[in-house]
């Protein structure tokens, strides 16, 4: 399989991590859910969009690292009070 091939069941548990994700931001009271876009690819998560302060970059990479079935975290969250 080459680079940025996937098979159906990566692509599967990758939708499954990219959920769980959202939903516990959604659950979380210091990450606003709207506004941090969450990927994944091969288990990687990938953090991107706004934050209000660096502790909510913070808990929403820490958030991520929780789920089931993440390998990493690659968080791009920009810092914009």
């Amino acid at each position: 399989m080459g680079r940025g091939q996937q098979t159906a069941g990566s692509y599967v548990d990758d939708a499954a991590v990219t959920t769980s994700v959202k939903a516990k931001f959604a659950e979380d009271k210091t990450v606003s859910a709207t506004s941090i876009s969450v990927e994944t690819l091969n288990g990687t998560v990938q953090l991107s969009g706004f934050a209000k302060s660096t502790a909510e970059k913070m808990q929403a990479e820490n958030i991520a690292r929780g789920v089931n079935n993440v390998r990493s975290v690659r968080n791009d969250i920009v810092v914009r009070p």
